[in-house]
């Protein structure tokens, strides 16, 4: 019988907290998303999940807890040969990427991509075909797109191909039947990319577009069995907050709901919070990542984390003794460092439950892994042969002897 018959899973897209070992492999020594978060925005309000134990896992001087601990915590490692949303959310669920999804971001895409994609797109001609902020890049090309006809196609640090359309003249159907046609041209060996995405917007004139909620990926389907395929397949309820159903391109979902904003995406969780469902509540908050960490804005990530901690203390309240949240992250993403990729860092896993008797610190060096491990244990599920390259089978036991609250 499951000791929790809830578990609610939410990922603070890209809250790192200090370089990961082999961070300097990857460019990325001296990275610190919480550590320099906090220094440029003082004070730093989070003292739910201060609460929850972050403050013990990373001591700050400019936090600190106001009452005792409550939850434990955990320094996780990721064992993926990458940095990205998709390694980090498909490591979680048992399966580590060991060769890095292909990156545009210094060359732009190769011209024969282009010119395929141009003649499955209408013959549209397509500009920008560069790594950039998706607002700026409206600012800079949106005018040009709607009064030519033509299509903005854009990359990121990630793995991704973007393509914008205008929803009043384009329209959505036909942006999104463009970005399947990027999808199928990408499953290429040397084109492809992690995912494509739909970038819908508003307005007429420069200063004016806003992108809309209207945003779907595309991505690649896993390539083999996750934990949400065995909860799915036993029954249990699998619910994605977010662009969850899109990183695993739907498989392993029993529900999904899509998110506007981060602030939404947590009143929807508190929204399920007050339902009865038996299974997972998987939740990503993404604008962490893609307005403050990759547009590199200590301030506005602080603010969006003081947002998120009043909603936790709200969710916090509705959870009862059969329930367990976990607060995690898929990759570090800091808004001081150079340049505007992910960061290399390890993450924290922040664990309550009314019912928890031990709180405090648990045994660091676990790999993203580890939350799914959990997960599959508590629904006596099958954690899939993935995660047991990551981590031998007798050391997953001693890790999960620890997680059992």
């Amino acid at each position: 019988m499951s000791t929790y018959q809830r578990i609610f899973l939410i990922i603070i897209d890209s809250f790192g907290i200090g370089e990961a070992e082999d961070a300097a492999a990857f460019g990325d020594a001296g990275a610190d998303t919480l550590g320099h978060i906090a220094q440029h925005h003082m004070p730093l309000r989070i003292p739910h999940l201060c609460r929850l134990g972050l403050v013990q896992l990373r001591p700050l001087p400019q936090l600190r807890s106001a009452s005792e601990t409550i939850g434990c915590a955990a320094r996780l490692k990721e064992a993926s040969a990458s940095k990205d949303t998709m390694s980090g959310h498909w490591e979680m669920m048992g399966l580590p990427v060991h060769t890095p999804f292909r990156t545009f971001t210094d060359t732009g895409f190769p011209q024969g991509l282009i010119d395929a994609l141009s003649s499955r797109c209408d013959h549209r001609r397509i500009i920008g075909n560069k790594a950039a902020s998706g607002t700026e890049i409206l600012d800079e090309l949106g005018e040009q797109e709607l009064n030519n006809g033509d299509l903005i196609v854009y990359t990121s640090a990630d793995s991704v191909l973007q393509i914008c359309g205008n929803e009043e003249t384009m329209g959505l159907p036909t942006l999104y039947r463009y970005c399947e046609e990027a999808r199928a041209l990408t499953m290429k060996e040397e084109w492809r990319v992690g995912r494509v995405i739909a970038r819908p917007y508003r307005g007429r004139r420069r200063g004016e577009f806003v992108r809309t909620a209207n945003r779907h990926d595309y991505a690649l389907a896993p390539y083999g069995r996750t934990v949400l395929d065995e909860l799915k397949e036993n029954g249990y309820d699998v619910i994605g907050v977010g662009k969850i159903s899109d990183i695993f391109s739907g498989r392993g979902i029993t529900r999904s709901i899509r998110s506007a904003s981060s602030v939404e995406g947590m009143r929807q969780t508190i929204e399920c919070a007050k339902t009865t469902f038996q299974g997972l509540c998987f939740v990503n908050l993404v604008d962490f990542d893609a307005l403050w960490g990759h547009r590199r804005d200590p301030l506005g990530y602080g603010d969006e984390l003081e947002r998120f901690d009043v909603l936790l203390g709200e969710l916090l309240q509705l959870l009862r003794k059969d329930d367990l949240l976990m607060v995690s992250a898929d990759h570090g993403n800091d808004p001081t460092f150079r340049g505007s990729d992910h960061t290399r860092e390890d993450v924290p896993l922040l664990m309550y439950s009314p019912s928890m008797c031990v709180h405090g610190l648990l045994e660091s060096g676990a790999t993203f892994a580890d939350i799914g491990a959990t997960i599959a244990e508590n629904f006596q599920v099958c954690m899939p042969e993935g995660s047991r390259q990551i981590a031998a089978e007798s050391d997953q036991q001693e890790r999960m002897s620890k997680y059992e609250l």
